[in-house]
């Protein structure tokens, strides 16, 4: 064994070790056994031999024991021994296949190695592949001299016309030709100019010209070409063919011939155009005079012989033969194509209109104009034309570009970038608040509306100085760069003013051609200049802000409270202008209004000017509120609430009677004290119109039934008078009204709202007559008693009339008829219920507010009686010491338990019912957004709406953005205090978002405990709940940041957006950045844009149509068949690439059908049943006006039957567009009119095709499908 013993051997031999030890080890224990019975036996002590049996025995019974037990071990032993061979077995089997693997995968990278060492034979034939090379460069410089060639064949160069050279040198030679003509047009400052005639205009932006110079060349061409005119070798023969592209010569006047190119060639029989025909085939033929840039169309007759075609295409056109070709190859072509740098139409969308290209051609005329080249684009020279007046005693030349301007029917181009807005000045600095300053008061306007400049440095001074040297200078040299052709509102600028000095400007305005108004915002006077007077302004004159600061005096309004008189204005203007007075502001407002200020002479010890104009009659001081937002004073808890109890149990017992009958007009009942009314409409204390609340069931029916009776009543011709009644179309409801004048020649009449009172101006067409049974008016006209105007005037002022109006609108109220009579107004006294739930007289609130005084009574010398005393209602008592103020603190009692008051003299204290009152406010909309420019832009989308409006924002924008949120949440960092709040005139809010920061709003609509709002700077709607919304405005004086925009040409199916159409919107555009171009801006600035998404070149109209979300207008629908909608053409390197002849002959794509035009509603008409689908859905032919129609003497039929005839000779489609029109086969064999509707199975290729004439569908493989050739017969209706 091994020092380990058995341990050490191998499995095998360790399992064989112990067997054999063990069976050593019990051999010796019983060989020890046996030597020690032995010695026992023989020296210890006789034996015992009963005893020996017994432990023989014993022993004999172990020795089983153990051979069972090592019979066991060995079985153990032997199963083991088999399962370890089988994996031992196993595991070599798979070791085995492993390294075959390996062997094989090594054999096969030599293998790789090897074979790769083949493919470096080619470099052994060094010499051979230098050949190669020296050849393929070769080949590449000559198809270069041969695509410059053709180049110049087709375009002469802009210096000088020579032979290019050809070869090796082409590259070289042509960049210095470029660099040549570089330096020579836009690297001078001298312009280098020529004189030219003006041959052909196709509008400003596309004409051709001749040069001056270049006449006896032109001379000699003609006279040559004339020459080759007449002899025979140019006429053509039945033989020749006419080719596409091709030169031949054509009469352009009478005895002029010039050269032509062929543009395009009709044959007869064939309504496509073809690149090579026959010339007895000949029908039409299209040529471009490459020497007048004219084109012009040339018909050959058909129904003529053979001959006389032959003679009469031989009278206007004539071949050009290789010998001839040859000889006038040295003649580059005549005509120069020209364009007016940087001028588009007057109107983008319009295009060029008719007015401009008269206008051009009248003014180049056909003398010889002066030629400024500015730039080249491609083929086109960019120049600009300049003419001398003529009449005129200067000889200096205009410009044709700015005349055409000035005139009104072309503008400048002035590309914006979307990523970069125009610099704007810096906002004035505004002074701290209650601390005094010196400033000069520059401009006035009004005591409202002037400018101060504050005097604290002299930056400003150095700053004017440089201004007035820089553009002084600029003026005096001459130089252009900052001339201002297009000026744009809003844009920084430099003015000239009359009196040749220079400031910073802003447009404003365009109020007349080539007139501007601009601001000046060091001094805020406006100028009307012209746009010569106006210079760009360098970045380095942004660096001051804006000296001039808009203000108003904060003391005094006007006398009559609304406008200034023109003594005042004169008298402050005298008091301030230009002169260095001590300001102190006193409040803080947005940068949008003027800041109040107080305007002291000279120091604070000075006058106050304010004080003044009051002293002197010419302006009066705020003491009261002026209009209906100011809260009353605080002592005084007047708020009055919207009702909260309509009715009671006395006044449904009252209506119950009166439910039988209808009652239109108002009687009064018998009770005239404490009636429940509800206040409607209020012109002034003395005239305000209520409503019973008992006789809002009467109100009710009376609404139901002018309902019935005039929603199905047509407009009649009526000759309305004053005091008639009529039914009126009030916000989509119909109202009984009276005239209040006659209407005469205008359509608009002014309507009272016979049960409210207040007057409305309508349309004619929305009046009707009304019926004699619901005349009347169930609105009561009432006045106040017992008071009067204060101020000693005989009218009230609007002051009370507002705050009287902003309490009482729509408010329950109790009053008490004092005197009744059929006449208006109906003399009351009204209480209403304040916050407390105290009822409180209406016009002992007049008095106590200064709005109005107490009527002076005579005393009578009649005692009063004491029972009729008690009769009256305590609510209708005015105590005697009221106007002290002294028992307003004590209750009144409650009106609802009148019936009990004659009978104690003081009724029981009721209740206290405290009613939370809601704070009246009112916000106004932020600014609308930017919109964007007419063109394609860049901008990421922010959210869809459901309506389906989609909200944009520019590169700027975003921008701003990250800037307006971090001053939206420095300037709110605490929660303000909730309050309840009157919700109806609050538009702009501020949001508190789930994110937990302040955003922008707007409130859309109010339900109940949550508001609908939406996000104005990513246009985001959702239904938050109240308490989040605070009615603030944050940041005014930025617009939305987003743009609201809508697709061009297409509307929702169904007539509304669905959900899956806006879902894939938003998947598709949502927080992306797209390409948009924009097809139309709208004249709301708060309205949508008209735009077109495009998808990688894709429109996302065309998605939707797809997917059937939406269809498309016809108009809109034409002009995408015709072309689709691409994004702009990216800039590229200029590759020598010719393309000509790789790309197929484009197959022709006809619009959609023109639907026929229906029936006016009620008329009936004969029809013809052709296909029914359900009884809900059926296709009918209208006999009248469609069957006789004919296109070009032919009519449908007659044009089915010709093409069926000859149906193998047009081509199968290979374009399958939906809604394209087609040919398509039917059940009898015939093929007729149809629109492909989809693709049902792409193998086999099977579409759904509907008949557009019968109205059936049928699927149809590829080849049941012929293209639709009859374009004419596309007009027809379906």
């Amino acid at each position: 064994l091994p020092e380990g013993g058995v341990y050490g051997l191998q499995e095998d031999s360790r399992i064989i070790g112990l067997i054999y030890t063990a069976k050593v080890n019990k051999m010796k224990s019983q060989w020890f056994q046996y030597k020690r019975l032995e010695f026992w036996l023989y020296f210890i002590q006789p034996v015992d031999i009963e005893k020996i049996e017994k432990e023989v025995d014993d022993a004999l019974a172990r020795a089983a024991e153990n051979l069972a037990q090592m019979e066991h071990i060995y079985e153990t032993l032997t199963t083991g021994l088999a399962e370890q061979v089988e994996r031992e077995r196993a595991r070599l089997k798979e070791e085995i296949t492993r390294g075959t693997d390996k062997a094989l995968l090594a054999v096969q990278k030599w293998k790789d190695a090897q074979m790769s060492q083949l493919t470096n034979l080619e470099a052994q034939f060094s010499t051979t592949q230098m050949e190669l090379c020296s050849i393929q460069e070769r080949m590449k410089a000559l198809e270069t001299a041969m695509q410059i060639a053709r180049e110049v064949r087709r375009v002469p160069f802009l210096e000088q016309y020579s032979a290019p050279p050809t070869g090796p040198e082409l590259a070289s030679d042509r960049r210095r030709n470029f660099r040549r003509r570089k330096t020579a047009f836009l690297g001078n400052k001298r312009i280098v100019t020529f004189w030219v005639v003006v041959t052909h205009i196709v509008n400003p932006c596309h004409f051709y010209i001749h040069y001056v110079a270049e006449k006896e060349e032109n001379e000699i061409l003609s006279k040559k070409i004339k020459q080759f005119c007449y002899r025979d070798e140019c006429n053509f023969t039945f033989e020749d063919t006419v080719k596409t592209g091709s030169t031949i010569f054509g009469k352009w006047k009478d005895g002029l011939w010039c050269r032509a190119s062929v543009v395009e060639i009709f044959q007869r029989s064939c309504v496509e155009a073809v690149k090579v025909c026959p010339v007895r085939e000949l029908a039409r033929i299209r040529l471009f005079f490459i020497d007048y840039g004219y084109m012009k169309t040339f018909i050959i007759q058909s129904d003529e012989t053979t001959e006389s075609s032959l003679k009469m295409l031989n009278n206007h056109l004539r071949k050009v033969d290789g010998e001839v070709r040859v000889e006038l190859s040295h003649f580059s072509p005549q005509a120069i194509r020209c364009s007016l740098k940087d001028l588009v139409p007057h109107n983008p969308t319009k295009g060029w209109s008719k007015e401009a290209k008269v206008e051009f051609r009248r003014v180049v005329g056909t003398s010889a104009v002066e030629l400024w080249p500015l730039s080249q684009d491609r083929d086109t020279l960019l120049v600009d034309l300049r003419k001398t007046s003529v009449g005129q005693s200067s000889d200096v030349p205009f410009s044709v570009r700015e005349y055409l301007v000035l005139i009104a029917v072309a503008r400048f181009y002035c590309p914006l970038t979307p990523d970069r807005k125009p610099l704007k000045y810096y906002p004035p600095v505004y002074p701290k608040i209650n601390t005094e300053f010196s400033a000069v008061v520059c401009h006035i306007n009004d005591p409202a509306d002037f400018y101060i400049s504050v005097v604290d440095n002299m930056e400003f001074l150095l700053l004017s100085s440089k201004l007035q040297d820089y553009y002084n200078t600029t003026t005096v040299t001459g130089h252009d760069d900052l001339s201002i052709y297009c000026p744009v509102i809003g844009q920084a600028c430099v003015a000239r003013n009359d009196d040749k000095l220079w400031y910073r400007a802003q447009v404003t305005g365009h109020p007349e051609a080539r007139k501007v108004e601009v601001l000046n915002v060091d001094f805020g006077d406006k100028t009307v200049l012209s746009v010569s007077d106006l210079k760009k302004i360098k970045d380095e004159f942004f660096a001051l802000p804006s000296k001039a600061i808009q203000c108003c005096l904060s003391d005094v309004i006007p006398l009559d409270g609304k406008t200034w008189s023109e003594a005042c204005t004169n008298r402050f203007i005298s008091l301030a202008h230009h002169k260095l007075c001590t300001v102190v502001v006193t409040g803080r407002v947005s940068r949008t209004e003027p800041l109040p200020i107080r305007l002291f002479e000279s120091n604070l010890n000075g006058p106050n000017i304010a004080e003044l104009l009051v002293e002197e009659e010419l302006a009066c001081f705020k003491d009261r509120p002026k209009h209906k937002h100011v809260s009353p004073p605080v002592d005084e808890p007047a708020i009055w609430d919207p009702p909260i109890e309509l009715g009671s149990d006395q006044d449904a017992q009252g209506s119950t009677e009166q439910d039988d009958k209808l009652q239109p007009q108002l009687k009064l009942p018998a009770q005239l004290e404490d009636l429940k009314v509800r206040v409607c409409h209020i012109n002034s204390p003395s005239s305000f119109y209520i409503q019973l609340t008992q006789l809002d069931s009467q109100l009710r029916r009376i609404f139901e039934l002018m309902k019935q009776e005039c929603s199905v009543m047509e407009p009649q011709d009526v000759v309305w008078k004053a005091d008639m009644y009529c039914a009126a179309h009030i916000n989509n409801v119909w109202e009984r009204g009276q005239l209040c004048s006659d209407v005469t020649s205008s359509s608009t009449a002014e309507v009272r709202r016979c049960d409210y009172g207040n007057k409305v101006k309508l349309h004619v067409n929305n009046l009707r007559p009304l019926p004699s049974f619901l005349i009347g008016s169930l609105a009561l006209e009432c006045t106040l008693t017992d008071i009067r105007p204060a101020g000693g005037q005989s009218g009230w002022t609007a002051t009370a009339c507002d705050l009287l109006s902003y309490y009482l609108t729509g408010a329950s109220a109790v009053m008490t008829i004092k005197t009744p009579t059929d006449e208006r107004p109906v003399p009351v006294t009204l209480f209403c219920s304040n916050k407390i739930g105290r009822f409180v007289s209406v016009a002992d609130f007049l008095v106590s507010e200064g709005l109005a005084l107490r009527e002076r009574k005579v005393r009578d010398a009649v005692t009063e009686n004491p029972e009729e005393t008690d009769a009256q209602s305590p609510l209708s008592e005015t105590p005697a010491d009221c106007s002290d103020g002294n028992n307003q603190n004590e209750p009144l009692p409650s009106p609802v338990a009148f019936p009990s008051l004659v009978f104690p003299p003081i009724p029981p204290k009721p209740a206290t019912r405290i009613i939370m009152s809601v704070e009246k406010i009112k916000t106004e909309l932020y600014q609308p957004p930017e919109l964007p420019c007419l063109g394609h832009i860049q901008l990421n989308v922010s959210a869809i709406g459901e309506d389906g409006l989609i909200y944009v924002r520019t590169q700027n924008a975003e921008s701003q953005l990250l800037q307006l949120r971090e001053r939206i949440q420095q300037s709110m960092k605490t929660l303000p205090r909730q309050k309840p709040y009157t919700w109806k005139s609050v538009l702009g809010c501020s949001i508190l978002g789930p994110d937990m920061l302040w955003h922008r709003g707007q409130l859309l609509e109010v339900q109940g405990g949550h508001v609908k709002v939406q996000y104005v700077d990513c246009g985001l709607v959702e239904d938050i709940p109240v308490v989040h919304v605070y009615p603030m405005l944050l940041c005014e004086d930025i617009p939305q940041l987003c743009v609201p925009c809508q697709l061009h040409g297409v509307s929702p199916v169904g007539g509304r957006w669905q959900r899956d159409a806006v879902a894939l919107m938003r998947e598709m555009l949502q927080n992306r950045c797209v390409e948009m171009q924009v097809m139309e801006l709208p004249s709301d600035p708060r309205g949508p844009a008209t735009v077109e998404f495009l998808l990688d070149g894709l429109s996302l109209s065309r998605i939707l149509c797809h997917h059937k979300h939406v269809s498309r207008s016809q108009t809109v629908s034409v002009q995408v068949c015709e072309g689709p909608l691409m994004s702009p053409v990216p800039f590229l390197d200029n590759w020598d690439i010719d393309t000509k002849g790789l790309r197929g002959p484009k197959e022709l794509m006809l619009g959609p059908f023109i639907q026929p035009n229906l029936p006016k509603e009620g008329e009936q008409f004969p029809v013809r049943v052709k296909h029914l689908c359900t009884p809900n859905e059926l296709f009918l032919w209208p006999l009248e006006g469609t069957a006789d129609v004919e296109v070009n003497g032919e009519t449908l039929d007659e044009a089915l039957t010709r093409i069926n005839a000859n149906i193998n000779s047009l081509p199968q489609l290979t374009n399958f567009p939906p809604g394209a029109p087609c040919l398509a086969e039917y059940s009898d064999g015939n093929y007729y009119r149809a629109k492909l509707i989809k693709i049902t199975s792409v193998d086999p290729v099977r579409i759904l095709v509907q008949h557009v004439d019968f109205g059936s569908d049928d699927t149809l493989s590829t080849s049941k499908y012929e293209l639709h050739t009859l374009q004419e017969h596309r007009s027809m209706e379906l």
